[in-house]
């Protein structure tokens, strides 16, 4: 729940705590002294013996605690000693399992921690390690093989049992345990979700949603300015290819674009439209190696791969739309001011346009260490460089749409005011839109419809498709 004010050990929001309410009456558990730009995620070990906390700072690094909710004594620091990112697994037999990703490439790792000792359980494979569960005697990890879920089951002191691919290439979510079975969410671009159990290591289809149509996705590799292949999925109807493609880019704070079902596009591929998903750096699709080389100094690999993968689509005789929203609305507009004779149309959503003013807006500080900190001179040199707001020329662009929501208490509609009014004074044919119901991204149905519907109407309008 939210509140107002201070927090009852003096701290000034937005900032985070664990309140646990007993007769009416809020008491807090856990956060004393944990300042502004810090977050906390609550869960509780299967057999509810543990609650079970993590404590992050933007996506660089996190430590985890554990104890009982009811007596803040008996809280412990289990795991911290490293400046990594690290997720909490589950407290079984005495023992805390946690996932850190403090290997030597940053692909992520199972770690026991137990009477003051940790063992390494799994180590790091290849691919990234992105959540792990225990169900039973087993522990069940989930990979990320080329931006695609996979699962590994191990037992409990890691050796391997099985491995289990899922088609098309999806993402798995929604890790739900009683710790006796395993149940999970699996999507794709063209089949909104599946409901699979898992129970002693056997996967059983408990329920789906299909859409009508006949889709395929394909994958390839493009190679960025300095040669870093860059991997990217292709969605298209079947036999139907206009040469004109959206493509969706995001590449920072550690998030990666995995498949997923995006309704909103649907009626644009449905018109023999593209849709194409990149894995730029400075998301996690390769394990946090990938993330770093996208972000503060490095942020310029970013936008040097969408822009790799725009001139690719160009080459095969497609017209592009740019799309993306918040950090992606940073790469669009990043690379709309740097290379805009590349794009037919460019969509920036919810976006951190000014990047010396960022930290000073709402939770912007909290993103200090993911793109530097411009009152520090080295990093105000290199983010004056690529930011968009500094960087509009008199230079032609594209037809440009830029949303944003006058309640977004993460970034500031500010970002977006001023870009567009510095795109009018060049004469650019922009255009804003404003929402007036919804925060960053949440929002009702109806809110969402009507935004997803502009969107699409401006892309058609740039593609020249009728509605």
């Amino acid at each position: 729940f939210y509140r107002e004010g201070e927090t009852p050990d003096g701290v000034q929001a937005p900032t985070e705590r664990v309140f646990l309410r007993e007769g009416g009456k809020d008491v807090m558990v856990f956060g004393e002294g944990i300042q502004q730009s810090y977050f906390i995620s609550l869960s509780k070990s299967t057999d509810s013996s543990k609650a079970l906390v993590a404590v992050f700072y933007g996506s660089s690094w996190s430590n985890i605690y554990g104890g009982n909710l009811r007596d803040p004594d008996t809280w412990v620091l289990v795991y911290g000693k490293s400046k990594f990112m690290t997720y909490p697994i589950d407290y079984v037999n005495g023992k805390y399992y946690v996932l850190s990703h403090d290997d030597r490439r940053g692909l992520g790792r199972v770690v026991e921690v137990g009477d003051g000792l940790s063992k390494v359980v799994i180590k790091a494979w290849r691919y990234p390690l992105r959540d792990a569960v225990i169900v039973g005697n087993h522990l069940v990890a989930h990979y990320l093989v080329n931006a695609s879920s996979i699962l590994k089951v191990y037992t409990l002191s890691g050796k391997l049992v099985k491995r289990l691919r899922f088609r098309p290439p999806g993402t798995l979510s929604s890790f739900s345990t009683d710790g006796k079975e395993l149940v999970f969410k699996y999507e794709s671009f063209i089949i909104p979700y599946r409901l699979y159990r898992l129970v002693n290591g056997s996967v059983e289809l408990i329920g789906s949603k299909r859409i009508r149509g006949d889709y395929i996705v394909t994958e390839g590799w493009v190679r960025s300015k300095d040669g870093t292949p860059i991997h990217i999925f292709i969605i298209e109807r079947r036999g139907c290819r206009l040469g004109k493609a959206v493509v969706y880019g995001y590449g920072g704070f550690s998030i990666g674009l995995t498949p997923r079902y995006y309704h909103f596009i649907m009626p644009f591929i449905n018109r023999c439209g593209t849709f194409v998903v990149t894995n730029l750096r400075g998301g996690d699709e390769f394990g946090e190696e990938w993330h770093k080389a996208g972000m503060r100094e490095k942020k310029q690999n970013v936008f040097n791969d969408f822009i790799a993968v725009i001139e690719y689509l160009r080459s095969k005789g497609y017209s592009v739309v740019a799309l993306g929203s918040s950090n992606g609305g940073l790469l669009v507009g990043a690379v709309l001011t740097q290379r805009p004779e590349i794009l037919d149309g460019a969509v920036i959503g919810y976006p951190v346009l000014d990047m010396l003013r960022f930290h000073k807006l709402y939770i912007g500080s909290a993103w200090i260490p993911e793109y530097g900190n411009p009152d520090d001179p080295r990093d105000r040199e290199y983010l004056l460089k690529y930011s968009p707001y500094h960087n509009v020329r008199k230079v032609q662009y594209p037809p440009t749409l830029v949303f944003t929501g006058l309640h977004d208490d993460r970034v500031h509609p500010g970002h977006a005011f001023k870009f567009v009014a510095k795109l009018k004074e060049v004469n650019a044919p922009v255009f804003l839109r404003t929402e007036k119901l919804s925060g960053h991204s949440g929002a009702t149905p109806d809110v969402k419809v009507r935004e997803y519907s502009d969107i699409l109407a401006f892309i058609f309008k740039v593609f020249k498709l009728n509605h």
